[in-house]
């Protein structure tokens, strides 16, 4: 009791005020730091550093999604549409992404450059490397494909029903690249092919991307 007189008088006495007696009062109460609570992680800062995520881990997500999504559905048609509905809004939110953290990001105008962000940046992104093959399809002006001699490592450990045999998982990756490509304002609609690997038994997959008129009326322009 003593000696929290004598402080109280020395405070006292040195501001001749009840002020110093609370000051000292708010430094006690609050000498110890409490505990906060974490932000939720919608409020948290997007990090700059890139983050990778094992297949194993990414297939069992990737699994269940379609096992979820088969009680959802009645044929493979609407599996497909709704793994392409998926990547879409992923894709959309990735190009933000990636020009949140890209420092020499600059956003491209000009339909071929647009094309090759997405084979080289994009697929690096995903895939850890550049898509096997860019090229522009010799019978329709309109038409891209981006190829990959091999399936796409999310196609594996994939197990359907057997009357869903013909499912190409690669409809989510096409719908994260026509996310992509709305986003950038180069509308297009883009769907995923297994076709033959001419020589070998193995089949690639093909991303093909058809414009919208107005998009190649537009890179006409700027050609």
């Amino acid at each position: 009791m003593n000696s929290h007189l004598s402080v109280a008088q020395s405070a006292m006495k040195n501001s001749g005020s009840y002020s110093s007696l609370e000051q000292l009062a708010a430094k006690a109460s609050f000498s110890e730091k409490r505990p906060q609570k974490p932000l939720p992680i919608l409020s948290r800062p997007i990090p700059k550093g890139k983050s990778e995520v094992s297949l194993s881990a990414f297939s069992f997500l990737f699994s269940e999604f379609i096992q979820y999504s088969l009680a959802k559905v009645n044929n493979i048609t609407e599996l497909e549409k709704r793994l392409s509905d998926c990547g879409y809004n992923i894709g959309v939110r990735m190009l933000e992404l990636i020009t949140y953290r890209e420092k020499n990001y600059k956003r491209e105008t000009k339909l071929i450059n647009m094309l090759t962000f997405i084979s080289y940046t994009v697929w690096r992104i995903l895939f850890s490397k550049q898509a096997d093959l860019l090229e522009k399809s010799t019978d329709q002006d309109d038409e891209y494909m981006i190829s990959e001699n091999q399936s796409l490592p999310i196609t594996k450990f994939i197990s359907t029903p057997r009357e869903y045999s013909g499912l190409n998982c690669a409809s989510f990756v096409a719908g994260i690249v026509e996310g992509i490509l709305d986003a950038a304002e180069f509308g297009a609609r883009v769907s995923a092919h297994s076709m033959p690997l001419e020589g070998q038994k193995q089949m690639k997959t093909v991303i093909l991307i058809k414009f919208n008129p107005d998009v190649i009326a537009r890179s006409n322009l700027t050609a």
